[in-house]
């Protein structure tokens, strides 16, 4: 037996590597470990790993004999916490903008203890192929959980990279669904132009393959997906965006809008926005909205970080000179700031109230029984891969959730999102061994999420520093 101490964690990397790789045995002793279903902090347990699962958890009192020849770290002082998991990820359509592929950035996940992400609509055959990669290296790369194109209307909202699949026939659905079901999608995402016939048509074929169905909702109303099955609402928006009472500013129909002169739809557009930013929460009808949320069991992806630091409060310095984006690859920041909404210093405390806003219903979801989940929309301008995991988790814990809750959320949640609760999201004799060491209790302070000494995917160990260099610079 080999007693490996902290101090050592870069020397002794490789070899804990390659005794996983072998389905040799990795011990983790004496850490405390967070149990995911319950919320609460374990002290002092130790962990032993053979091959890609969890072999066994033990106390001091009941731990078993050491195996001979196991790796043991000491993970005394140390804090254990379950592989997170990111729900809201684009691994290719955004980064083409950026002339580049998903690969490069993928160690950037693991670097933050990010053990697995979900795809939420992208190119499917490109999608397969990094996920391919993915299962290869998993010393590099998180797992990959992939999605259909964006389900829009036609024509779609996006027409140039192949991104969408747009129709207005539910007729066209099954077939389409069968292709998804057979490439391995795991959801099946409805987007802003899809309207209720096609929506419902998707949610019905989807189910009966087994698959998940998620929304970034416009013309198919909140109300009518939760009622019709939809799994998963994704964005703050597409709940704030139905809560309005009726007698509130709102867009009208396209053909409506036609008719506007752009100065009309100006002032709308602003009415539209300090409505958002002054909602009465408790009008009937964001009430019933959540009352029906939480009655259908539907899920919700606030991806608060997307809508700070991308959508809302961009122009921010704290925002934009975070020592996050810095770490980026520099064509990923170069593509960044020509790329989303142009704003104005005039706007910005409305903008800031907006924000707080979807704070607040964030939190009222939560409180009210909403099962969330925690995704970023990452790389979305201002959203680095991995980091901006932990500023969700913050932004999660700002709104009203404990730190327990909103790491449920990253973890257990998360994997139920992916059907994956049997192998994923807590740490559990006979689940995958995706764990991330942390050197301070993160149920203390969320942000101790990011001090992370060790990650490990599968059994494969990495530490941040040896993945952080594998990202290109350039």
């Amino acid at each position: 037996m080999r007693f490996i101490g902290f101090g050592r964690l870069g020397a002794i990397l490789f070899a804990v590597v390659a005794a996983c790789v072998n389905a040799e045995t990795v011990v983790l002793r004496g850490g405390s470990v967070f149990d995911s279903r319950t919320g609460i902090m374990l002290p002092d347990r130790t962990i032993v790993i053979e091959g890609e699962r969890i072999q066994s958890i033990s106390t001091v009192q009941t731990m078993p004999r050491i195996p001979s020849g196991a790796r043991v770290i000491d993970a005394r002082g140390k804090y254990i916490i379950p592989g997170l998991i990111d729900a809201h990820v684009h691994l290719v359509h955004v980064l083409d903008f950026a002339r580049m592929t998903g690969e490069e950035i993928l160690p950037l996940f693991l670097a933050n203890g990010v053990t697995s992400v979900r795809d939420t609509g992208d190119q499917v055959v490109a999608e397969k192929l990094l996920a391919n990669y993915a299962a290869a290296h998993p010393a590099l790369a998180p797992r990959i959980f992939i999605c259909s194109p964006f389900v829009d209307g036609k024509p779609p909202f996006h027409e140039d990279n192949g991104v969408s699949w747009g129709t207005n026939d539910p007729k066209d659905v099954p077939a389409f669904v069968e292709d998804m079901a057979a490439w391995g999608v795991t959801t099946v995402k409805l987007y802003v132009g899809t309207e209720r016939p096609v929506g419902r048509k998707v949610i019905e074929e989807a189910h009966r393959r087994g698959l998940m169905v998620a929304g970034h909702l416009y013309k198919y109303s909140a109300q009518d997906a939760v009622e019709d099955g939809i799994d998963v609402l994704e964005h703050i928006d597409s709940v704030i965006n139905y809560s309005f009472p009726p007698e509130a500013p709102h867009l009208p129909a396209a053909e409506e809008q036609k008719q506007m002169s752009p100065a009309e739809l100006k002032h709308l557009d602003d009415q539209i926005e300090e409505s958002r930013a002054s909602l009465d929460l408790g009008n009937p009808t964001a009430r019933a909205l959540i009352d029906s949320i939480v009655k259908r069991k539907v899920k919700v992806d606030p991806t608060l970080v997307v809508s700070r630091n991308m959508i809302l409060l961009a122009d921010l310095p704290e925002v934009l000179n975070t020592p996050d984006n810095l770490l980026m690859p520099r064509r990923l920041r170069n593509f960044w700031p020509g790329y989303g909404p142009r704003m104005t210093p005039e706007t910005l405390e409305l903008r800031r109230r907006q924000f707080k806003k979807y704070e607040e219903l964030t939190g009222l979801l939560f409180r009210s029984g909403v099962e969330l989940l925690c995704g970023t929309d990452t790389p979305e301008p201002n959203v680095p891969p991995g980091f901006s995991m932990h500023q969700e988790l913050q932004l999660l814990v700002e709104s009203g959730l404990s730190p327990a809750a909103a790491i449920q959320a990253a973890t257990i949640r998360n994997a139920e999102a992916v059907k994956q609760a049997s192998n994923l999201g807590s740490i559990e004799t006979g689940k995958l061994a995706d764990l991330v060491i942390l050197s301070a209790n993160p149920l203390v302070d969320i942000r101790n999420t990011r001090k992370i000494e060790m990650v490990f995917r599968g059994g494969v160990a990495s530490t941040p520093a040896s993945l952080l260099k594998r990202v290109p610079l350039n």
